[in-house]
């Protein structure tokens, strides 16, 4: 469908909480589409969230099966989820984590090991997965957003705990 802009914190779009989406219609359909098109554009991305792209919608992409650390691990490939929900999680772990939304910026930042996910996907079914790993850390970032949560949220410290981006 459409590669579309990323909004960059302190967008105040970005803190927003996202509703629901209720009906599975052709609105839906190109909301995940455009989502999967923006994180392929760009090239080293794991997942976007809907408010990502302006759309203050419950609906995320995520894909770490291309990724370094994904391709590492058993995972689900790409994931459409709709008013995704973490309904179990376990473990505990301090992960190193950057954001489109956030360019200049990664932090460490304390995650679930082991997530189960409850989600629609496209055509209105539902679904329940299990993933850990990488794959569990980039969707609770992704599932973040549509709380309006950013990964600078979760830095227990900004001065030690977030550190700037070398440039290319």
């Amino acid at each position: 469908m459409a590669i579309k802009e990323v909004l960059l914190y302190p967008d105040s779009r970005l803190k927003e909480i996202c509703a629901r989406i209720d009906e599975f219609d052709d609105s839906a359909g190109k909301l995940l589409q455009d989502l999967v098109d923006t994180m392929l554009a760009a090239g080293h991305s794991v997942g976007v969230a809907a408010p990502q792209i302006g759309a203050v919608r419950r609906a995320v992409v995520v894909d770490v099966s291309n990724s370094k650390l994904g391709k590492k691990q058993k995972n689900h490939g790409l994931l459409q989820m709709i008013n995704p929900e973490i309904i179990e999680k376990s473990g505990d772990q301090v992960v190193r984590e950057g954001c489109m939304s956030v360019p200049d910026y990664t932090g460490n930042v304390n995650r679930a090991e082991r997530i189960v996910v409850q989600f629609s996907d496209p055509q209105g079914n539902l679904q329940v997965i299990s993933a850990e790993g990488f794959e569990a850390i980039a969707i609770q970032h992704e599932l973040d957003h549509l709380d309006g949560l950013l990964f600078l949220d979760r830095v227990s410290s900004l001065k030690t705990d977030l550190y700037r981006r070398k440039q290319k």
